[in-house]
């Protein structure tokens, strides 16, 4: 179907299924309970998951084909930020046309960052990404706020006002960012007993645009570009040696990556018209590694499993305060309630990066494949194990011939 193999189009009918059935899965505990602290079926969380999902997709396309090591891509996710904020500043809140030029906008930008970087490879191609990125942080936050041309209007964002020229915005247009009048703040609540979904505009068409690249990222692993990457990253010199020249390659997979950072970049603003200099800090960089690795570097589906799984730990236990805590484990005598709860909170509220480091730490050593290969551990035990009962004798006897 649609030029995949029968696995690739398992796989692609899997993440569909995930992304449209997103606000069932994530809100398995009824509203009210204890339990329904660990829900993230809200609109705004499952736009990050996919949104993130996106940005690492695009960034593992680079590093896990090409072993590439980039720090730089959060200018990327910036830059299409901005694109598509000053695209409603100028046109309209139509989010198509936004997220056209932050796609565009990224793309030419990658191309200029990858020519001057990819002539280094290892470690120095990184510092190169690296300082990129931070050199655009700081014309982001400071030189482009200048009230001369403000382009990005320093550490208050980027926004739309109301003085705004705004030409193509109609009359009757929402006054928000909208797909062809489809505000993207438009959300259905269903009620079943005691549960609550929310199905919101916004995130379905982040999940759709997240299925289109999923795509694109199937047949690009599978297609002789994909596959001259993988030859770059296992042995780039020999490459070199046979004659081809593996620069295009390189700077194509660069570009591609780029964009597609540029586009979660611009989603970003379509569902948050606003954009600030945060977010090409060497912080988000970093955020976008460590979702691709906790995934499983290299696969299809590992990087958007990593984004969602990070993004859950930051949103869901740096929510989690003493005071839930405590209601967990009234049950247990005064003092050693408080005793957990002394245990337990280094790793949670604000220092929930301390939960997520201790996991990460716990993957990459015992999951070096990251979720994924977890995965796949579990899909050989349970076939292993269901094997062993097929072979087990059925306590029935047959006569002897």
């Amino acid at each position: 179907m649609l030029g995949l193999n029968k696995k690739d189009t398992s796989l692609l009918i899997v993440v569909a299924l995930l992304t449209m059935l997103a606000p069932f899965i994530l809100n398995p505990f009824p509203e009210g309970s204890a339990m329904a602290q660990f829900n993230a079926g809200y609109p705004d969380l499952m736009q990050r998951f996919v949104i993130f999902g996106i940005f690492a997709i695009g960034f593992n396309i680079l590093f896990g084909l090409t072993g590439y090591l980039s720090f730089g891509h959060a200018a990327f996710l910036g830059v299409g930020s901005y694109s598509a904020v000053w695209m409603f500043k100028l046109l309209s809140y139509n989010v198509v046309p936004a997220i056209a030029l932050s796609v565009v906008v990224a793309g030419l930008f990658s191309l200029l960052i990858g020519f001057v970087s990819l002539r280094r490879s290892g470690i120095y191609f990184s510092i190169l990404t690296l300082a990129f990125a931070q050199m655009s942080f700081a014309l982001a936050y400071s030189v482009l706020s200048n009230p001369k041309f403000n382009l990005t209007n320093g550490e208050t964002g980027l926004q739309v006002y109301a003085d705004d020229p705004q030409i193509l915005q109609g009359a009757n247009a929402p006054d928000l960012p909208h797909l062809f009048g489809l505000p993207m703040r438009s959300t259905y609540t269903m009620d079943l007993g005691a549960w609550s979904f929310d199905f919101n505009a916004g995130y379905y068409l982040c999940a759709v645009v997240l299925m289109v690249v999923f795509y694109l990222a199937i047949r690009i692993f599978r297609s002789p570009f994909g596959m001259m990457l993988r030859a770059v990253k296992s042995n780039q010199q020999r490459m070199n040696y046979t004659g081809l020249n593996s620069k295009p390659y390189m700077l194509a997979a660069f570009v591609i990556s780029g964009m597609y950072a540029g586009l979660a970049g611009g989603l970003m603003a379509a569902m948050d018209p606003l954009a600030g200099a945060e977010r090409m800090q060497w912080t988000a960089s970093g955020e976008v590694v460590l979702m691709t690795i906790l995934g499983g570097t290299g696969t299809l589906i590992g990087p958007v499993l990593g984004a969602g799984f990070i993004k859950y730990f930051e949103n869901i236990f740096s929510k989690i305060n003493d005071n839930v805590l405590h209601s967990w484990f009234s049950f247990l005598p005064d003092g050693l309630e408080d005793a957990v709860v002394f245990v337990i909170h280094p790793f949670i509220g604000k220092g929930w990066h301390l939960t997520l480091g201790i996991l990460f730490m716990l993957v990459v050593i015992y999951l070096p494949g990251g979720l994924v290969e977890g995965g796949q551990r579990l899909r050989g035990w349970f076939r292993r194990k269901k094997k062993g009962a097929d072979d087990a004798p059925s306590g029935k006897t047959e006569p002897a011939e």
